[in-house]
């Protein structure tokens, strides 16, 4: 006899156990089974070299993610990062042009990021603009600022200390993975075993209820916002370091794919749910696609409209949990 003959009340109980488990693994089996599939039919996938290149590939949408997942956990989003990156390269390359110093160039480069991501926070919290509005006010502004300080030309870097910043390898992993793997584990910890994820959670399910329970919601707006400028800056350095220069126009259309890996990764667009390892596994996701299409050269116009696809799957997955859940 099976449970549902012994006890017909554990049935549904077993039927709720498995649905919970196939939402919650449903993605990591997918991306097990895609993996498979494309090492056993696309050449070269699975070569060590490709492999390497995948990660590299990654990594700045990896580091992104990590502080985009806070932003999208607290009910908030960061329409800005594509053009904070672009910015923060630009400024990086021009400070390091006129001081010779990496330090300072870094430095100049990361407080632009943190100061950008602030001021999103300014407005979102405290002075109560739409997200979807002051981020995106914020990019155009940002991008401007970029071409203004550049005056429409790429920034030339021919520092050997900063080229090595994003080209060093370590124990064979170049050291952008290595940066993203970090922000991957700080950002993990901040999340689970700490006051501040369990309140940026809190202010995502409940904003109002939050602050009755003693959390000071707008203040932590403006903290997760300025996480997300800093690491976008470093992103944004590590890109002009690997390219050796830093491009205005770089990164366009970056946020899209950071916030559909977010999605994809079981992070809903409603607030108060994120999960790190679902968030890995929706950048693998993204970057494993257009790896793939690159490998089998893929026209770029049909790479935009698989990103776009991408996009809206994530959105209604998101969609589909949130109904299921609510049932």
């Amino acid at each position: 006899m099976n449970v549902s003959q012994l006890n017909p009340a554990a049935a549904p109980a077993v039927s709720q156990a498995q649905r919970v488990w196939l939402v919650e693994y449903s993605m990591p089996l997918a991306y097990v089974v895609l993996f498979a599939v494309l090492a056993a039919t696309v050449e070269n996938f699975f070569s060590l070299t490709n492999v390497v290149g995948l990660m590299l590939s990654v990594a700045q949408i990896g580091m992104v993610a990590c502080t985009m997942m806070l932003c999208l956990a607290s009910r908030d989003f960061d329409l800005s990062i594509g053009s904070t990156i672009a910015f923060a390269g630009v400024l990086g390359a021009i400070v390091l042009e006129q001081s010779g110093s990496v330090l300072l160039a870094v430095g100049a480069g990361l407080a632009a990021g943190a100061l950008i991501g602030a001021f999103n926070g300014v407005l979102i919290a405290y002075l109560r603009i739409n997200a979807l509005i002051a981020t995106l006010a914020t990019m155009l502004m940002v991008r401007g600022l970029a071409f203004i300080v550049s005056k429409g030309q790429a920034v030339g870097i021919n520092n050997d200390a900063f080229i090595n910043f994003g080209d060093t390898r370590i124990f064979g992993l170049p050291l952008p993975v290595l940066v993203c793997a970090c922000c991957f584990l700080v950002f993990g910890v901040l999340l689970n075993q700490t006051v501040f994820g369990r309140n940026t959670l809190a202010i995502g399910g409940n904003p109002e209820a939050a602050r009755l329970a003693g959390v000071r919601v707008e203040r932590l707006r403006v903290w997760i916002f300025l996480l997300q400028g800093l690491v976008t800056a470093m992103a944004g350095l590590i890109l002009a370091s690997r390219i050796t220069s830093g491009q205005p126009n770089a990164a366009q259309g970056f946020e899209l794919d950071v916030i559909s890996a977010c999605v994809l990764g079981g992070v809903s667009l409603q607030g108060g749910k994120a999960r790190m390892f679902g968030v890995l596994i929706g950048v693998l996701i993204m970057g494993t696609v257009e790896n793939v299409m690159n490998l089998l050269d893929v026209d770029a116009f049909y790479q935009y409209l698989m990103r776009g696809v991408i996009l809206l799957a994530a959105v209604l997955l998101d969609q589909l949990k949130t109904r299921g859940e609510r049932r």
